[in-house]
């Protein structure tokens, strides 16, 4: 059961990665007057953020949206090197209970910042880690 658990924490890990790599492709649109004026400082006023740094909040939005994909894929690469591996039982116990924490932590700030496909999303990599990290008490990988 741990690793049926493991591949659809896996898969979960990817398919978000994935999902979310898709919101780069679009560019924001307005539909009123009111939408474009914030479109635009949204995406062409520079605030000075000190040290020579100089971003919009487009840029800053971006960036933490990059980082959201690259923890999924970061979490899927880690579990899939490691199970092809044939990591002992004992230590995936460990590794899934830091996923655990940080996407369960993860989630709770997708639930208080954003909006419905990633908090879904994110709730189905904590669940699955979740329960992989129950399964890796009670199985060994075959």
């Amino acid at each position: 059961m741990l690793r049926k658990s493991l591949f659809a924490l896996i898969t979960v890990q990817f398919l978000t990665a994935f999902f979310h790599s898709m919101s780069f492709l679009g560019k924001p649109r307005a539909t009123n007057e009111t939408e474009e004026k914030l479109i635009d400082l949204f995406t062409n006023y520079k605030q000075d953020l000190g040290a020579g740094f100089s971003r919009s909040t487009f840029d800053l939005f971006n960036g933490l949206s990059t980082s959201f994909t690259l923890i999924c894929l970061l979490g899927g690469w880690i579990n899939l090197f490691f199970l092809r591996k044939r990591l002992d039982a004992s230590l995936w116990r460990g590794l899934l209970f830091i996923e655990m924490v940080v996407f369960g932590a993860l989630f709770l700030f997708m639930i208080l910042f954003t909006f419905l496909p990633p908090i879904v999303l994110t709730g189905l990599i904590f669940i699955s880690s979740t329960m992989a990290w129950h399964y890796s008490t009670k199985d060994t990988l075959s």
